[in-house]
């Protein structure tokens, strides 16, 4: 409720979900877009069909494991199962995007409203940020590393930084039509999440098809 987790999710970090592992081998392209953020809801873990941790439980009695656990593990579940899989498809890893808030948080009245793209050196990425993206380079090497010679083309599109800096490409407050139509004082939920605005998403198009020519063996310019 209005960015605030209302139950625990119940998350088994040993189970790939088959509604999507099921048709992996209908696609030669794949595209996994980092989910990190998801992980920051408060969360009850379940390995082995056991209760192992959570992340943010208080009076639960149980361990705190933290969001960085869970996602690793989920990440290493993911690329175990491409480099794994009978069928060899090219797959790209989209890393996390950066959140904006200013002035507060999703839950407390922080803004995303500017207008135009920050300059160079004019923002850093937060600790949490740091921390997704540390884990997304590590458990991406790692499946590189196991899935060498295997005939796996697994493909890193790191557009962390590059997002950084285009913090006027979300919808800020406009995540609702017309939030100020009846009030030009309204305080609406402000929306860092989605991409409405087509520079940055087509900053990552351009990426994408320059990576998928190189795949093949064309050139790109």
């Amino acid at each position: 409720m209005d960015g605030v987790s209302s139950a625990e999710i119940q998350l088994h970090l040993d189970k790939l979900d088959e509604k999507w592992t099921k048709q992996y081998s209908n696609f030669d392209y794949v595209c996994c877009i980092a989910g990190g953020k998801w992980f920051l809801k408060a969360a009850i873990y379940h390995e082995n069909d056991m209760v192992t941790g959570c992340h943010y439980c208080p009076g639960k009695n149980l361990t705190e494991l933290g969001f960085d656990y869970a996602y690793s593990k989920a990440l290493l579940l993911i690329f175990n199962f491409i480099v794994h899989s009978d069928h060899k498809a090219s797959v790209f890893f989209r890393t996390t995007t950066p959140d904006y808030f200013e002035n507060g948080e999703l839950f407390s009245g922080g803004t995303c409203n500017r207008s135009v793209p920050f300059k160079e050196g004019e923002v850093d990425m937060r600790d949490v940020d740091t921390i997704m993206h540390n884990i997304e380079l590590e458990e991406l090497d790692k499946a590189t590393s196991l899935g060498s010679g295997k005939g796996v083309s697994l493909k890193l599109l790191d557009m962390t930084r590059l997002s950084l800096l285009r913090p006027d490409g979300h919808p800020g407050p406009y995540r609702q039509f017309q939030p100020f139509a009846e009030d030009k004082n309204a305080n609406g939920q402000n929306d860092w999440l989605h991409w409405c605005l087509t520079g940055p998403i087509d900053s990552w198009n351009d990426l994408n098809l320059m990576i998928e020519k190189i795949v093949n063996g064309g050139k790109y310019r």
